[in-house]
């Protein structure tokens, strides 16, 4: 048995060969003596167009199959090289294993993501979202790849936990039904894995978590979710200037990789979403990051403020997706790592920088997106980081094993972290980051 990406793929050695593909339909057209099935296995978003004629199979049996029907066919592969479909499979046996009911939902008709987000169960079926989460499947898998090729411990963070990473307040509380207080103490679902990657770094030296985390912001916008997943990598001995090239290294390597295994759904996606997708991935890959100091950045940004919604433009100002943009798009037009932010706006743990003003922390732009990844080398200093959790009114006890990590051999390490989704809506192209998850969690959007 094969897959419909491997004939596709390989056309020129399967040509007269005969096989057999499991799948599903994607539509079905034809006359008494010959129909044309599209069939689809989900090894990749194009369907492989099968032959069937009246002297090999019975089509009355064909007639009966709606799209989305489970079937298996056996059939001679032809390379068609002239026609619009590069291959074809001339049916020798048919076999309906699983039918639809005629309300299946997904059509050939078009539908809106709106309707959709209301199907997660479903929609996979689609092409577009079919294209995004076999990318995204990829993304994962050469995250993974690049990682264990640099010799990174991969660390199982947990998901309950004790402590706001973030100091955001921004959490969902943890509890039993049954038995109150279950933990003894509140416990939330985890923000991020990087406190738990800290511990493991000192010891380990390399090492990366890759897992859900959560945030209970009531947001509605098209880049938040409840429950997104996390990329956060942390090494031991590292300062900022590592740990951002560490980024750009990963990223670039991931996207190149993820452009070479996705071939047939970049070919989709550009027909369908965004017709020079493949030729900005290539751009961002192919140049060099440009790194800026964030009081460089407010002054750039104060040259053009008229073009802003927000035109306060301030040392101090949390810089807004509009600003990012403007910096990855038209100052730098590719990726640049914005560093030494105020530390007012920034998380406790970052390295504070001599001036009393700013932390060692970067965020990594792109155009398109803005911020994609965040990252800072971590305070070391035991009282540093005591003064600032005290300033913060952080709980100082619930943080008592993180304090000890710098007093127990830590000589200091830098970490970042990159939200997944929003690097699958980069590479796909998507403007939703409930499109870049199979099962999205938002506000009042609880389904299955």
């Amino acid at each position: 048995m094969y897959t419909v990406k491997k004939i596709l793929s390989n056309i020129k050695d399967f040509d007269g060969k005969e096989v057999k593909v499991l799948g599903w339909t994607s539509s079905l057209r034809g006359n008494k003596k010959i129909k044309f099935l599209e069939l689809n296995d989900g090894s990749t978003v194009y369907n492989l167009q099968v032959v069937l004629k009246s002297e090999s199979v019975d089509l009355e049996v064909v007639d009966k199959t709606r799209d989305g029907a489970a079937i298996s066919i056996v059939g001679i592969i032809k390379h068609t090289p002239n026609s619009k479909q590069i291959a074809e499979l001339q049916a020798i046996e048919f076999k309906l294993l699983k039918n639809t009911d005629e309300d299946f939902p997904i059509q050939k008709k078009e539908i809106s993501m709106e309707v959709l987000r209301e199907i997660p169960h479903l929609r996979h079926r689609t092409k577009l979202i079919k294209s995004v989460m076999l990318i995204r499947s990829t993304l994962a898998l050469e995250i993974h790849n690049f990682f264990s090729k640099h010799n990174f411990l991969y660390v199982s963070s947990p998901i309950i936990t004790s402590n706001d990473g973030e100091g955001a307040g921004e959490t969902f509380i943890v509890d039993s039904e049954s038995v109150k207080d279950f933990f003894g103490k509140k416990a939330t679902l985890g923000v991020t894995g990087q406190l738990h990657a800290e511990a493991y770094a000192i010891g380990f030296n390399k090492v990366y978590t890759f897992g859900p985390t959560f945030r209970a912001e009531n947001s509605h916008t098209k880049k938040h979710a409840a429950e997104f997943w996390m990329v956060e990598p942390e090494v031991a001995f590292y300062e900022l200037k590592d740990i951002i090239k560490l980024a750009d290294h990963m990223l670039k390597t991931v996207i190149k990789k993820t452009l070479e295994v996705n071939k047939l759904e970049f070919d989709f996606l550009e027909e369908s979403i965004d017709s020079k997708l493949r030729e900005k991935l290539s751009n961002f890959v192919n140049k060099k990051i440009s790194i800026i100091d964030y009081k460089d950045a407010i002054e750039e940004l104060k040259k053009v403020k008229t073009d802003f919604e927000e035109q306060n433009i301030h040392f101090g100002l949390d810089l807004a997706t509009e600003h990012e943009k403007y910096l990855a798009e038209k100052l730098f037009q590719g990726p640049v790592a914005v560093i030494n932010y105020p530390k007012e706006f920034k998380a406790f743990y970052m390295h504070q920088n001599d001036d009393g003003k700013t932390v060692s922390a970067f965020d990594l732009l792109v155009p398109g997106i803005g911020e994609l990844i965040g990252g800072s080398q971590r305070e070391v200093r035991h009282e540093k980081l005591l003064s600032r959790i005290k300033e913060l009114s952080i709980s100082e006890e619930e943080l008592k094993w993180y304090l000890d990590l710098r007093r127990f051999g830590d000589a200091g390490s830098s970490g970042f972290g990159l939200g997944f989704e929003r690097l699958v809506m980069y590479v796909t192209g998507i403007d939703n980051i409930r499109d870049a998850i199979p099962f999205p969690r938002t506000p009042n959007n609880l389904k299955m």
